[in-house]
């Protein structure tokens, strides 16, 4: 007689809005005692800004010795690539059975103002495309949203990557509408590459500012794509340190809006994983699929 594990229960996935203090307390305590209360589950966590966690540590207080708190400056610290990276790792080294743990997390964009449109559409979808890649989790998430700093038109289309709002959208739909924008043209000046090698993408990012550490790296992330993505028609390079950006044309198509998103499951990345590793090092991987293939546009620092 065999006995099997019960399904992990699916990612739950929730928003708190709050514009002051108070409330950010009020509705942080239910669901970190909601953790603290999980039989079996880890302690749960809290990532927040450095003054939140003061105020969390104040009002939980016997039980903030069982609460682990995080400032987000610590957990967000690059792309939304580098935060699916290390959400992945925390949860295959500290959650439970399935991943369950509580996950309170306000991310460092909340309380920096001035994100660019096109930052501010890169986080979004993460949120998104969190449905998706956490869906086999038992974890439960809450996303912590200061509107005095985040603003409301971020925080309204933030709801509608949130299953536990009247908004939400299909994360597919939602990704395909943030991926439907044209990028900008490349400049006049851009530099054709006859072929993505490292010798070339090398070359041109050293001419272009990059110090010999970042230009090795960059040129990596730039194989990287080229090898996953294969055969690649058209290469440009362009811009100055730290903004260099190297442009892949295909015509292999890329569909799947989780592409590069998904954690390897080995050390070693299999040809078509590259596209992992060149999210992990470009702070933008900008995808186009027009159905006769991709342009992939690769942006680092």
């Amino acid at each position: 007689m065999t006995s099997t594990s019960p399904a992990p229960a699916p990612f739950d996935h929730r928003m708190a809005v709050f514009g002051a203090d108070d409330e950010f307390v009020a509705a942080a305590l239910p669901f970190l005692a909601e953790g603290l209360g999980a039989p079996g589950e880890p302690p749960p966590v809290a990532i927040a800004a450095p003054d939140k966690l003061d105020l969390l540590r104040d009002a939980l207080g016997a039980d903030a010795k069982d609460t682990v708190l995080i400032p987000h400056t610590e957990w967000y610290t690059g792309s939304a690539a580098n935060a699916v990276a290390q959400s992945a790792g925390y949860l295959a080294a500290h959650a439970g059975p399935g991943g369950r743990v509580h996950l309170l997390m306000e991310p460092v964009w909340n309380g920096r103002a001035g994100r660019s449109v096109r930052e501010t559409t890169e986080w979004l979808r993460y949120e998104a495309l969190a449905n998706l890649l956490f869906a086999p989790m038992a974890t439960t998430a809450l996303c912590a949203y200061d509107i005095r700093t985040a603003g409301t038109a971020i925080v309204e289309a933030a709801r509608r990557a949130h299953p536990d709002t009247a908004v939400y959208e299909d994360p597919y739909r939602l990704a395909a509408e943030l991926d439907a924008a044209p990028m900008p043209l490349p400049p006049a000046d851009a530099e054709p590459l006859p072929q993505p090698s490292a010798d070339a993408v090398r070359r041109s990012a050293a001419a272009r500012g990059l110090p010999p550490a970042d230009a090795e790296l960059f040129t990596e992330a730039v194989t990287a794509a080229a090898a996953a993505l294969g055969p690649v028609t058209g290469t440009l390079m362009w811009g100055q340190a730290p903004a260099c950006v190297c442009e892949l044309r295909t015509s292999r198509r890329v569909e799947d809006p989780l592409a590069g998103f998904v954690p390897p499951p080995v050390p070693e990345l299999e040809p078509d994983q590259g596209l992992w590793f060149t999210r992990q090092v470009c702070a933008y991987v900008d995808v186009r699929d027009d159905g006769a293939g991709a342009t992939v546009r690769l942006q680092y620092g």
